[in-house]
């Protein structure tokens, strides 16, 4: 059988809750798609976020990577094009805020998503699910997590299915925040159709 490493995050800013940590640990030691799936939630810190994913990579030798993370006020699933080499935006939890600086000297400029994003969005749309690609991860933490992933496998010449889906907020986000949000039980769903398009 097959390995896929599956990452969320942990709350982050002002939310209180990250629907992708749920998710991430609800799969973790299920099977889709003839796939054994290995959850772990991952810390919103510019220092530490990369590496834990690597180590995790390096521990499991995973067959696919999928990153997931919470776009509050996104409304659709959106699997995401392109990372791009900057850190940039809010501080993170451990209140670093980062100023445009490359994630990796001398790294690409951006690496593009090796998921079958196309596949992603069509399957979910038939599904009544609302999808779509994204051309921008941002420069946050979600960026950064998909780039170290996809850095890391051209770097060793080894060729993997990896990259980032971003989720909209849950119900349960949403009553704290005037936002969009899906039931955590079809952002469960989303993520679980997301997983059977790997090839």
């Amino acid at each position: 059988m097959k390995k896929l490493l599956l990452t969320g995050f942990e709350p982050f800013l002002d939310n209180p809750i990250n629907p992708t940590a749920d998710i991430t640990t609800e799969l973790d030691g299920n099977e889709i798609n003839n796939y054994q799936i290995i959850g772990r939630v991952l810390s919103v810190d510019f220092q530490k976020s990369g590496t834990e994913l690597i180590k995790q990579i390096e521990k499991h030798d995973p067959d696919a990577v999928v990153s997931l993370g919470l776009a509050a006020g996104r409304s659709c699933i959106t699997p995401e094009r392109i990372a791009i080499n900057c850190n940039d935006g809010p501080t993170d939890n451990k209140g670093h805020q980062p100023n445009g600086e490359k994630i990796f000297t001398g790294g690409q400029d951006g690496y593009f998503s090796t998921l079958p994003i196309a596949k992603m969005v069509n399957k979910l749309q038939e599904e009544k699910l609302p999808a779509k690609i994204s051309n921008t991860a941002g420069a946050y933490l979600c960026n950064n997590v998909m780039y170290h992933a996809l850095h890391y496998f051209k770097q060793n010449g080894i060729e993997r299915q990896a990259g980032f889906i971003h989720v909209p907020a849950s119900h349960a986000l949403a009553v704290e925040k005037n936002m969009p949000s899906w039931s955590q039980e079809d952002l469960l769903r989303a993520v679980k159709i997301a997983i059977a398009c790997l090839s």
